[in-house]
């Protein structure tokens, strides 16, 4: 207890001894208990999770990973298996044109083994190749550098619902954000092209 206080002094150790004899009183309660708070984990996870070394965070072109440069001397400071990870990726990425930037998050663990999820092509990328253009404006809102349909925005939307972070929004608020991504890069959206 904290004397100044009079509440209990956080101390994490104590706090998973708690879950512990909580689960063993009443194992249904508990764990719908900590499933319903979303920031806390079951004890399960929280007894196997694995110490983790670094997140790393990459843009690998697509089917393109050696262990060269960029990939090589991220990965092989954590002493995590270059071939292996260039080898999941390609598989991973062969559906995609070659040279596609592919933007990748490697979790690596203090045990040298390693996770990875590879999310599509950024928005931006996407919308330059539909405008045909190398650049956005240099003064968005003044000078319009290119313009592209909805039916453009409504592809790429299709293409980036498949990604974790976007999987589980609705197709129109993914459109408004591409829309609104198109606006701040100076590429005007159009109903049809004349």
């Amino acid at each position: 207890m904290d004397p100044d206080r009079n509440r209990p002094v956080y101390n994490p150790k104590q706090y998973l001894v708690v879950l512990k004899a909580k689960n063993n009183r009443n194992n249904l309660q508990t764990v719908t208990h900590f499933r319903s708070l979303s920031t806390m984990s079951t004890l399960k996870e929280i007894l196997t999770r694995r110490p983790v070394a670094a997140t790393i965070r990459l843009t690998v072109p697509a089917g393109g990973a050696r262990p060269a440069p960029p990939v090589g001397p991220a990965l092989g400071q954590y002493r995590l298996n270059l071939m292996a990870f260039c080898k999941d990726f390609n598989a991973r990425t062969q559906k995609y044109k070659p040279d596609t930037p592919m933007a990748v998050t490697i979790t690596a663990f203090k045990d040298n083994t390693f996770e990875f999820t590879v999310k599509s092509p950024s928005v931006t990328w996407y919308l330059k190749k539909a405008a045909g253009i190398e650049l956005g404006s240099s003064r968005p809102g003044h000078v319009v550098a290119s313009t592209i349909t909805l039916k453009h925005v409504y592809e790429i939307a299709k293409v980036k619902q498949s990604d974790p972070y976007c999987q589980y929004m609705s197709l129109e608020s993914i459109c408004k954000s591409i829309i609104g991504t198109a606006n701040t890069m100076g590429i005007k959206v159009l109903k049809e092209l004349d």
